[in-house]
């Protein structure tokens, strides 16, 4: 991708000259040589991120021109306009509510991109999503909430490390938005939170800190005063963690305030004896030892021991 520095500095030295540079590259959108697209594409996604184009009334042009660039049949194109829109919340913040329709769109036909093999596209969503949603409201995101929340969820195990902690931290994002009267979202918190627990283990520190923020910011919505608690106290970025003995009360908590997930919780560290991370494998054992420990007798009907003692590594 092109360097951002030139790009910079005619934004902020060369303000007079901007709407007349601005009039020829958007035409250069629709040329049929894609490094005449990208480079267009480049210079404009960095304009968004300074403040000039509201003196220049240029906003809206440039969001339109980006936004007809979701289906360009370059990929760097269409990760370069989702970054443009993204940089809206860092040049406009001001703005981004009044758009926020139109943005919210893209980041989402970004994470459905049909032609991303790599997830290159997705994960440039993903980074621009977490920047608007800075600076939106829970009435801004309530139409695509559970979308968005549903389609990141397979990225928090992909081999790629990248993935894993932008979709987790974008979902501890996406939390905030999901605490007043959502109970489709706290079900997709609850269907997380195995998997947020144990990749508290994951090999990437840059990953563990993700998992970190997103249990904080998930921890209202568990609908435990105790793990609300703990969640807060014990996973602050700075502060060191004792895996087990913290793993141990959050499934005393847990078989406390949550007795009837004793199957779904088990079965989902099942899924995990099969993780290509020993880290997580181990976590994951560790995990229905701790849930087994802290049934009830009436609870222990539930677990089918001859499916613990087959589960495959």
């Amino acid at each position: 991708i092109p360097s951002a520095v030139p790009r910079r500095a005619m934004a902020e030295l060369c303000g007079p000259r901007i709407p007349r540079i601005v009039r020829s590259l958007i035409p250069a959108l629709g040329s049929v040589f894609e490094c005449q697209r990208v480079t267009s594409t480049a210079f404009l996604a960095e304009l968004l991120s300074h403040n000039v184009v509201n003196d220049l009334i240029l906003l809206e042009p440039l969001l339109d021109a980006l936004t007809a660039l979701e289906k360009d049949p370059s990929l760097l194109v269409r990760v370069l306009a989702l970054r443009g829109l993204g940089n809206v919340a860092l040049g406009s913040p001001e703005k981004v509510r009044k758009h926020g329709a139109q943005l919210l769109a893209s980041m989402v036909s970004g994470l459905d991109d049909k032609d991303d093999p790599q997830n290159v596209v997705a994960l440039e969503a993903m980074g621009s999503l977490a920047k608007l949603l800075e600076r939106l409201q829970e009435q801004d995101v309530r139409s695509v909430l559970l979308h968005v929340a549903i389609r990141i969820r397979p990225f928090f195990d992909s081999e790629q490390a990248e993935l894993r902690r932008c979709s987790l931290a974008l979902f501890g994002k996406l939390s905030r938005f999901g605490r007043s009267d959502c109970e489709a979202f706290s079900e997709q918190i609850l269907n997380a939170l195995v998997t947020l627990l144990l990749h508290l283990q994951d090999p990437c520190p840059d990953v563990v800190r993700a998992c970190k923020f997103a249990l904080r910011m998930c921890a209202p919505s568990v609908g435990c005063e105790e793990l609300r608690e703990m969640f807060g106290n014990h996973l602050r970025e700075e502060r060191g963690l004792h895996y087990g003995e913290f793993l141990n009360d959050v499934c005393k908590f847990l078989m406390r305030s949550h007795p009837s997930l004793l199957s779904r919780l088990i079965s989902t560290n099942l899924f995990y004896f099969k993780s290509p991370w020993r880290e997580l494998r181990a976590a994951a054992a560790m995990f229905i030892g701790f849930l087994v420990l802290h049934v009830d007798e009436e609870q222990g009907q539930q677990v089918d021991l001859d499916e613990l003692i087959s589960g495959e590594w």
